[in-house]
C-alpha cells in the first residue's frame, strides 16, 4: 500500500478514470451486440438504426479518450461492412 500522500491519490484517480473506461467501453461492446444481433435476425432497418447508435456510442468513447481514433475508425467500417451486406 502506498504510503506517499500523492500516491495514495494516483491510486483513486486510477480507480476513477478506470471505472469510467470501463462503463464506456460495455456501451460500446452493447451497442455492437445490438447491431450483430439486428444483422443476425436479418433485419436491415434495425440495423441501420443500431448501426447509427452505435457509431454514436463509439465516437464519443474516441473523443473521451477511451478508444484510439483509428481503432474506433476500424469498428464503425466493420459495422458499416456488416450492415451493407444485408441488401
Amino acid at each position: 500500500m502506498a504510503n506517499i500522500k500523492s500516491a495514495k491519490k494516483r491510486i483513486l484517480v486510477n480507480q476513477t478514470k478506470a471505472a469510467r473506461n470501463k462503463a464506456i467501453r460495455s456501451k460500446v461492446k452493447t451497442a455492437i451486440k445490438k447491431v450483430d444481433a439486428a444483422i443476425a435476425a436479418n433485419d436491415k432497418a434495425a440495423a441501420e438504426a443500431a448501426l447509427k447508435a452505435a457509431t454514436v456510442e463509439i465516437d464519443k468513447a474516441c473523443t473521451k479518450g477511451v478508444y484510439h481514433k483509428n481503432t474506433a475508425s476500424r469498428k464503425v467500417s466493420r459495422l458499416a461492412i456488416a450492415v451493407n451486406k444485408l441488401a
